[in-house]
Formats: structure tokens, C-alpha cells, sequence
């Protein structure tokens, strides 16, 4: 009975992924479009070599992100594994199309109402007009949010993020801290172009910074995980739906210190967005189980985290 509601979950869990990360593309491919282009911004991560090409040759850029993914793709099945994989490969070719039709749509737009807008040279049109500033604020934060929310459903817009990634795997850097030092190289290889001014790097700085925080920010909000204590007679039917989802839990022996009865403790460690599946299946079970649930600071070991501290040398012992 408890297997079956594990079947629908994950495979819900699974389709929800994809929706959310179709949805952090579109914030991202809007960014992009909408804010960095039309004024000749250069952001970070191939859709950043992208614009360069773009900015200088008309070359568009959805074409050179598919074409340099494709090798780092290779990269990612062997070290990230398939898992990470299958969802990278979905994100760059959603993005390599959501990239191109946004920015067809947003030219077209354009063209249909030339009295509205102020058009950049490769004839985007200016949404916030001459506000470069604003407009470099704006599609930070769209691109960050976006990328936040990638990441959290374990997939990729590929390029830099692929390096991120294989870098926070192994080592505790942030997300963002490796798409920053990677991508300023970028920004600053833009200044190469006649058209590309120091007001337009600048811009691409600020957009680097703004996307970066902001990509931290909603990673680190979305992996915040919490600990159960439950307390139940029926803990065992309990422990066992719990486990059919894939999270472990751990039984204790507790004793009532004002009835002195035996009883038995359920430990759980999960995700926070876990929380309401959690609870659910606890009041379905047992309405009246005895539950603490508590934030933790950090959760390491299989199905969270990697420790990622380094190991002590034979010079540092003792």
C-alpha cells in the first residue's frame, strides 16, 4: 500500500522538475532578450560569447550556444553522471530555441510598433528606452532568478554552469563564486569590439554581480532542509511510507519520562520542499503522531550535501 503513492510522487516530483525548469529558461531567455541585447550588454556564460559574436558579426546567438554545449555536454555525462545529465541536455535545447524565438518575438514586436520604442543597432528594441543601467538590473535579476531555479531542480543551462557544477562538486565554492571568475574573462574579452565601450562593460559587471547573488541566493533558499522528530504508535507504518520515497529514516528508542512508556522516535532529514509530503503522509497514517520539525544549518552524507573540507595534512597533525 505505501508503494504505490512512492510511484506517483516521484514520478510527479520528476514532471514538476521539468516544469520548473522550463519556466527558470523562459526568466532567462527574457533577461537576455529583453534587457541585455538591445543595449549591447554582455553577460556571462556562452549565451555571453554568444552576444559577443552577435554584437560583432550578427552571428546569432542561440547558434553558438547549442554548438559549444554540445562538446561540454560530453564533460558532463562522465563527471556529473547521466541523472545531471538528461536534464542539462533538455535545458539546452529549450534554451537554444527559447533564445531565438524570444528574441524574433521581441523583434517583431518592434518593428510592428516603431513609434514606442528606441531600437539599439542591431534594431532590438530598448524596453526601458535609455536606461542601460535599469535594463542591466532587470535582466540580471530575471537571468539569476532563472538559473536559481535550474539549478535546484539538479539541471543546467550548460557552458559555465557545467563548470560551476563539476567544481562544486568537488570543492566548496559556490555556484556563483565559479560562474563570476569564469565569466568576468568573458564581459571583459567584449571590450575587443569597436561597438562595445566601457559604459557597456561596466553594465556587464554589474549584470555578472546582480546574477550572481541573485543565483546564491535562490539556490541557497531552495536546498534549506529540515529534521523531523516523530513520535507515534504507528511508527513503523509511518517510517515505511517515508522510506518508499527514497529518504531514509532513522528509529530511536525513547522512553516517557511521566508515563515511563517505551517508546519509539522517528528521525528524519529532508528538504525542505519535502516538508508537505512529510506531513502528509504522517496525518494519513496517524493524525495524532507527536511531530517537531526544525531547521537545520546543514545536512551532509548521501542524498544531501558532499563534506567538502579538506583533509589534514601529515604537517598538521596534532
Amino acid at each position: 500500500m505505501t508503494h504505490i503513492p512512492a510511484i506517483k510522487i516521484n514520478y510527479f516530483q520528476e514532471v514538476r522538475d521539468y516544469i520548473f525548469i522550463t519556466f527558470g529558461l523562459i526568466l532567462y531567455s527574457v533577461g537576455v532578450n529583453a534587457f541585455q541585447l538591445p543595449y549591447q550588454i554582455t553577460g556571462g556564460g556562452i549565451a555571453g560569447i554568444g552576444a559577443i559574436l552577435f554584437y560583432g558579426f550578427s552571428f546569432p546567438q542561440a547558434y553558438t550556444f547549442f554548438i559549444v554545449n554540445i562538446f561540454l555536454l560530453v564533460l558532463a555525462v562522465r563527471v556529473l553522471g547521466w541523472k545531471f545529465c538528461i536534464k542539462t541536455i533538455y535545458a539546452v535545447f529549450v534554451l537554444t530555441i527559447l533564445l531565438e524565438v524570444v528574441r524574433q518575438f521581441l523583434y517583431n514586436y518592434g518593428q510592428a510598433h516603431l513609434d514606442e520604442f528606441a531600437f539599439s543597432p542591431n534594431m532590438m528594441p530598448q524596453i526601458v528606452k535609455d536606461n542601460a543601467f535599469m535594463s542591466a538590473i532587470l535582466g540580471a535579476s530575471l537571468e539569476g532568478i532563472g538559473l536559481g531555479i535550474v539549478f535546484l531542480r539538479d539541471g543546467s543551462t550548460g557552458g559555465t554552469d557545467i563548470i560551476a557544477a563539476i567544481v562544486n562538486k568537488y570543492r566548496d565554492i559556490t555556484l556563483g563564486q565559479v560562474i563570476m571568475f569564469f565569466d568576468i574573462l568573458i564581459i571583459t574579452s567584449s571590450g575587443l569590439l569597436p561597438s562595445i565601450g566601457i559604459s557597456e562593460m561596466l553594465y556587464g559587471y554589474c549584470t555578472l554581480i546582480v546574477t550572481s547573488l541573485l543565483l546564491d541566493y535562490v539556490v541557497d533558499r531552495g536546498r534549506q532542509s529540515v529534521q523531523f522528530l516523530i513520535i507515534s504508535k504507528k511508527y513503523a507504518e509511518i517510517a515505511d511510507a517515508i522510506t518508499s520515497t527514497g529518504r531514509g529514516v532513522t528509529v530511536l528508542d525513547g522512553e516517557g519520562w511521566y508515563t515511563h512508556t517505551n517508546r519509539k522516535v522517528l528521525v528524519v532529514l529532508a528538504k525542505k520542499r519535502e516538508s508537505t509530503n512529510i506531513f502528509r503522509f504522517i496525518l494519513s497514517v496517524d493524525p495524532n503522531a507527536f511531530v517537531s520539525q526544525s531547521k537545520v544549518i546543514g545536512v551532509f552524507g548521501e542524498g544531501f550535501d558532499k563534506i567538502k573540507a579538506k583533509k589534514k595534512s601529515e604537517g598538521e597533525e596534532g
